[in-house]
């Protein structure tokens, strides 16, 4: 990974933290993303800290603003001229309905459109880059419920763990179509289930009342984020899976979604 540029969004914390700190220590340039540039700063810090020669950077990025999207892959092409990992991490799991600026259901705009808004901004700079990879951090929620297509802003009887769960069925559609249309271009696209893992996501306010209190105590005896991190790791580094494309991974090794 020596020389080679990553993106990981939503690394402030959790997954994406130790995700850029992992790929930062195989000598990996690494950009992190965060809503909240302070946070970004204190992750490029904690790394730093960690690995004291790593080439860290932070920028702002809030999925929730689709304008925000747009003008955050401008400045990164900007400012970086290669790109060979993405990984499409950030993620919120809220408990209560809302809607984004743009009049999207805020689940399904985060943890879907702004990723697949992202991603096709940035793909003529992965084909340039190319042997490149773009990992999505999906789940096996997805196999928990189907897509509908006249309710895709869960308007119709809002419930938070099927609307999460849909979310994370159109990150496996999407990378699936998304390897299909990549065929020859050197770009590969993969997505994983990180696992039960102790993160802040459905935490810090975003979640109420018992299922918030059900969070915390099942969190207990969930896999730490470093262990939760294992797999985007290796999809984003590993000679093993330069070939792979399409594929579904759990605990490394490549399940049917």
């Amino acid at each position: 990974m020596q020389g080679r540029t990553v993106l990981v969004t939503g690394a402030n914390t959790g997954i994406g933290l130790e995700t850029a700190a992992a790929l930062a220590a195989k000598g990996s340039r690494v950009v992190l993303t965060a809503r909240d540039p302070a946070k970004g700063k204190s992750a490029v810090e904690d790394i730093r800290r960690r690995h004291p020669d790593a080439d860290v950077a932070a920028m702002e990025l809030d999925l929730s603003r689709l304008a925000d999207v747009r003008s955050f892959a401008a400045g990164f092409l900007e400012r970086f001229p290669q790109l060979h990992v993405l990984v499409n991490n950030a993620g919120v799991w809220l408990d209560r309905r809302s809607v984004t600026a743009d009049g999207f259901e805020t689940m399904f705009q985060v943890n879907h459109l702004g990723p697949f808004l992202l991603t096709n901004l940035l793909l003529d700079r992965l084909k340039g880059s190319a042997p490149a990879r773009i990992v999505n951090v999906a789940s096996e929620a997805h196999r928990a419920w189907r897509l509908d297509f006249d309710d895709l802003q869960s308007e119709r009887g809002f419930r938070h763990i099927r609307t999460y769960f849909r979310t994370k069925l159109c990150n496996m559609l999407f990378t699936r179509e998304l390897a299909r249309r990549l065929l020859g271009t050197g770009v590969t696209a993969n997505s994983l289930h990180p696992g039960t893992v102790r993160t802040r996501m459905a935490r810090d306010g975003d979640t109420h009342g018992l299922f918030a209190i059900g969070v915390r105590i099942s969190a207990l005896f969930f896999n730490s984020p470093a262990k939760g991190a294992e797999t985007t790791v290796y999809l984003a580094s590993s000679s093993d899976v330069e070939e792979h494309s399409g594929e579904y991974w759990v605990k490394g090794r490549p399940r049917r979604p």
